[in-house]
Order: C-alpha cells, then sequence, then structure tokens
C-alpha cells in the first residue's frame, strides 16, 4: 500500500456489524467449502476418488467461468435485466448443487451423474452470488462498502475455522440447510437500501459504448495481474484435487490471506487515509511471492504444501481487493457494476481453470530432470513476471486514461466534528499561516501548496496523454490522476482534503469551476452526463452548495 496522508478520527459506530457483512461472511465460507476447495475437506475420505473429485472441479469451473462470462455480455447488452436481484434462483442453484453431491455419497449408482449436476449447479449458483453482491458494495457509499466488505472478510475466517470443530457428518449439512438461508436472507434485507436510479444501474451501454471501452482499456493491466495470481493459484488447485492434505493446505491459506487482507485493511482505516489500486497490491505481493516460488523447489515434499498455500493465500487477498477496485470503478464511471466485475472475473477464473488444467496434468511427472515443484514454480513464475512487466511498460497511447483506486478518505462524520467544534470556539480548523499544511497525495513530510515554494514540491510526473501543457505547468501528485496546472488545481486539492472529497468528485469539480460544461465534462472523463450530474450531487452536499456559482466562489476563496 502507498499514499499514507493522515491521521483520522474514527466513529465507533461503524464498527458495528451490518447485516451485509455477516451475510457476505457466510457467502464467503460457502464459497471457501464448494469452491476454492469443494465441500470434500467435509465430506468422508473415501467417498473423494480421483474419477469424482476430477468431475466436479471440471464441471464447476467451467460452469463458474461461462456464468462470469456471461454476465459480463448479458449486461451490456440487455441492462435491463442485470437490475433483477435474483437471489432466489442463485440460492437455489446452491443449494442444489451442495444437495446433488451430499446425494452423491448414498445413491453410488448415480455418483458420477449427481456429481456432475452438483458442480454445474454450485459454478453458475455461486457466480450468481458473487455478481449479487458486487452489486450491492459498489450501490451504497465508498466507505460503508469498504468497510462492510472488510468486516465481512474478517468474520468469514473466524467462521470457517470454526467448521472444523464440528463434526463431518453434521458440517455437509450445515452448509446447505442453515449457512445458504441466512446468507440470503441477509442479502435480501441489504438489497433493500440499494438504489437504482443511480446512474450505474439505468445506464444502457449501447448508447456509449466508448466509455465502456476504455473502462476495459484502463483495467486491463490490473485483470493481467488478477489474473497472472489466478494461474498461479490455479496450478496449486490443480495438484490439491488429487491430494487431500494439499487440499487442507489450500484452504487453510485461502483464509489466512482473507484475514491478513482484512486486518491490514482495517488497520489502515483506522490509522490513515489512503488511496491504493490492484497493481500497486500487486507490485507489494509479487516480490514475496517470486522469492517463494524460487525457494520451494529446494525443500522437497513440503515445498510443494508451500507452493499450494502461498499462491492461494495471495489470490485471497487480491480477490478482496478487486472487489473493492470494481465497485470503485462503478461508481466513478457510472458503469453497470455487474459488467465490470464480470471482466475482472472472467479474466480471473478463466487463467485460474488453465493453471488448474496444467497443475492436474502435470501431477507426478519430470521433465528433463525438472520436478513437479520446481516446474510449477517456474511456470508460476513466468507468468507472473510478464504481468508484471505488460502491467509496469505502458506507456503514450497505451498507458490507462484514468487508474481507478480504492480510497480510504476521513469519514465525513469526522469532518462535522471538527466544523462544529470549530464553530463552538473548541478548536479551530484554520492552521497557523507559519505551519505547512500536510501532503495528502504520496510524500509524508509537509507540503505547502505555492507556486513560488517549488523546492518543497513532491517530485511529480508529466502529463502522458497527449496534452499540449509544458511539463512546467503540468504536474501530476505522485499516486493520484490530479493534473496540477495552475492555481485552481493546487486549490481544488485543498477543498478536497478539507471536505473528505474523492478523487473522481475532485476531478468533476475542478471542470466545473473552469465553467465547463456537463456535456463537455462527460467527453472528457469518459463518463455518461447522468454520471457527471450523480458526482455534482454529491459534491454539493459534502460542500454544502447548491448551484455552479457557489462551487466556483467557494474554490476561487480557497488559501492556500
Amino acid at each position: 500500500m502507498h499514499d499514507v496522508v493522515k491521521r483520522r478520527i474514527v466513529n465507533p459506530t461503524q464498527l458495528i456489524p451490518h447485516a451485509s457483512s455477516i451475510g457476505y461472511a457466510l457467502f464467503t465460507v460457502i464459497n471457501a467449502t464448494q469452491i476454492w476447495g469443494g465441500v470434500f475437506p467435509f465430506l468422508p475420505k473415501d467417498f473423494q476418488t480421483d474419477e469424482v473429485t476430477l468431475t466436479f472441479y471440471l464441471a464447476q469451473t467451467i460452469a463458474f467461468c461461462t456464468a462470469f462470462v456471461a454476465s459480463t455480455f448479458g449486461s451490456y447488452y440487455f441492462p435491463a435485466q442485470a437490475r433483477k436481484m435474483l437471489i432466489s434462483l442463485s440460492a437455489g442453484m446452491v443449494l442444489v448443487g451442495s444437495s446433488c453431491v451430499i446425494a452423491a455419497m448414498y445413491i453410488p449408482v448415480y455418483t458420477i451423474a449427481f456429481v456432475l449436476a452438483g458442480g454445474i449447479s454450485t459454478g453458475v449458483g455461486t457466480a450468481g452470488f458473487f455478481m449479487l453482491w458486487q452489486r450491492y458494495f459498489s450501490s451504497i457509499e465508498a466507505e460503508a462498502s469498504n468497510y462492510r466488505l472488510i468486516l465481512g472478510a474478517a468474520a468469514a475466517c473466524a467462521c470457517y475455522f470454526a467448521l472444523y470443530l464440528i463434526p463431518i457428518a453434521l458440517t455437509a449439512f450445515l452448509i446447505p440447510v442453515v449457512m445458504l438461508p441466512i446468507c440470503a436472507l441477509c442479502l435480501s434485507l441489504s438489497a433493500r437500501e440499494m438504489d437504482f436510479d443511480q446512474p450505474m444501474f439505468e445506464d444502457v451501454p449501447r448508447e456509449h459504448p466508448q466509455v465502456y471501452m476504455q473502462v476495459i482499456k484502463d483495467s486491463k493491466a490490473s485483470a493481467l495481474c488478477v489474473a497472472a495470481l489466478a494461474f498461479a493459484s490455479g496450478l496449486a488447485r490443480g495438484v490439491a484435487v488429487i491430494n487431500p492434505q494439499i487440499s487442507d493446505v489450500v484452504n487453510f491459506a485461502s483464509m489466512a490471506g482473507l484475514l491478513l487482507a482484512a486486518a491490514t485493511l482495517l488497520a489502515l482505516w483506522l490509522t490513515s487515509s489512503v488511496r491504493f489500486g490492484l497493481r500497486t497490491v500487486f507490485r507489494g505481493v509479487y516480490p514475496i511471492v517470486i522469492t517463494g516460488l524460487f525457494l520451494f523447489p529446494f525443500m522437497q515434499k513440503v515445498g510443494l504444501s508451500l507452493f499450494a498455500g502461498l499462491t492461494y493465500m495471495a489470490f485471497s487477498l487480491v480477490t478482496l481487493i478487486m472487489m473493492m477496485q470494481c465497485a470503485q470503478t462503478s461508481r466513478d464511471r457510472g458503469t453497470n457494476p455487474v459488467f465490470v466485475y464480470g471482466f475482472f472475473g472472467s479474466a480471473a477464473y478463466i487463467a485460474q481453470g488453465i493453471g488448474f488444467l496444467l497443475g492436474w496434468f502435470a501431477n507426478d511427472i519430470e521433465i528433463l530432470g525438472v520436478g513437479q515443484t520446481a516446474l510449477l514454480s517456474i511456470v508460476a513464475a513466468y507468468v507472473l513476471g510478464m504481468a508484471l512487466f505488460v502491467s509496469t511498460s505502458a506507456k503514450g497511447h497505451d498507458a490507462p486514461k484514468r487508474i481507478d483506486r480504492i480510497e480510504f478518505l476521513t469519514p465525513p462524520l469526522a469532518l462535522h466534528r471538527k466544523s462544529a467544534s470549530a464553530a463552538l470556539g473548541i478548536g479551530d480548523e484554520k492552521p497557523d499561516s507559519s505551519e505547512e499544511p500536510e501532503n495528502t497525495d504520496g510524500n509524508t513530510a509537509g507540503i505547502r501548496i505555492d507556486a513560488n515554494a517549488t523546492s518543497k514540491k513532491t517530485p511529480m510526473r508529466k502529463q502522458e496523454q497527449g496534452t499540449t501543457t509544458s511539463p512546467r505547468s503540468a504536474r501530476r501528485f505522485e499516486g493520484t490522476d490530479h493534473v496540477i496546472t495552475d492555481r485552481l488545481s493546487k486549490q481544488c486539492i485543498v477543498v478536497r482534503e478539507k471536505h473528505g472529497l474523492s478523487s473522481r468528485e475532485t476531478e468533476v469539480m475542478e471542470l466545473v469551476a473552469r465553467g465547463k460544461s456537463m456535456a463537455s465534462i462527460a467527453e472528457e472523463l469518459f463518463i455518461s452526463e447522468n454520471t457527471v450530474r450523480t458526482h455534482c450531487k454529491h459534491i454539493y452536499s459534502k460542500l454544502d452548495i447548491h448551484s455552479r456559482q457557489e462551487l466556483s466562489d467557494l474554490v476561487s476563496n480557497t488559501k492556500l
């Protein structure tokens, strides 16, 4: 992570679990028992033959990937249908899938048929749940979305590990009969607070395909990073399918990685304001993963378990970040959340499926004297290295016009409390003119935003989107997409930090302050006019203003 900015005041009520956190925690446990490691960790070992296991995983993988691809295209060509909350259908598919696997144990004559049907039903139903949760978390405010998602991920780990305390015979029935209905109920309750009048739901993609093409262009590097880690985890999954001991390691490492991710993000929320994206996270975990891939071949049989555990731990972390970033992209750009998440998910899970097949075929083989662990490590390291190279080498026209980042900003309640204190004379919001304000864009040292104080500015990069602005006049704060061109740009940054605006809202605010029309703003930012209006409503609410003129006056009167 990077761009640590400043201390924040936390509202204790935000830590209270919400129905969505509970529901998402239960869904993650259901997913972990049926997708990551199959329901097999909680079924008798004699049932887990190679034929049964491989049939289930192949059916489930194909159905899961197909559902993601179908959702992506379906949300583009049939957006009205994507508005429907098909909770009962998704829950029903998962219930049928779990029931089929259980039935396969008691009706041996039709074991393979039941397992095949169970894999297909589980794959489609789980993919449907993923889309439903993504739509919910995209529809609410960013802070509430991220915090509920993080708390749900943390709770899922405790719930999953608790399953090992329950007899196996009971656990197999507990998941579909108890946990699944509660999960569906929590999702139904959470869906009641969704606002379907937002641009992301009202949007008709075919009316402005350039917006969606731009989303794909700007997101393809991040999707490639996720796909590379998914491929590595797929290799591990292919090995784990026919090795119960490694399968247990995969399940444990998946949840451990999710717990680590949730704890890290929660700590960042409690202590700092941060901005980060998927590529930042990928670059952070890459050295750890690549070091492990280099060392594992020297550890003989233990190395294979460590390979499986580390790759799945990294993948679990990235999938949580992927969900948060996709939600941010939908809010910032007003695009259908199913389309964005479907695009990322398709790339990730197709890559994982390919890795799964290669990992399974590579079982107990040796090529040119290279053993299984070394072979898998070499393939995974090559794919991860290529993804890192491609994602960091884009320049000029290949560079993304915008990198959507997850933002943990100062909570509005903290800002309101600060303003109230200043109004009552308890505190003073105005900083001493002799002190330099905190930098909020990636440098932990204090920085005065002043046109003449060039010696104290953060190192900045030239704008790379083909603008004619000179390098000395157009500057970009490291870690953000906000370009500094003149005094107005600097004033917008001050307003952003004072009132807790997001990066996208700051971009819109500056363009509005410059007198640009809704249509020109939409064209420049590759979003729809409805999305621009929505951002303006949020800006006006946070700034407590009601018109363009008030916004222009507020920005122009802001002191640097």
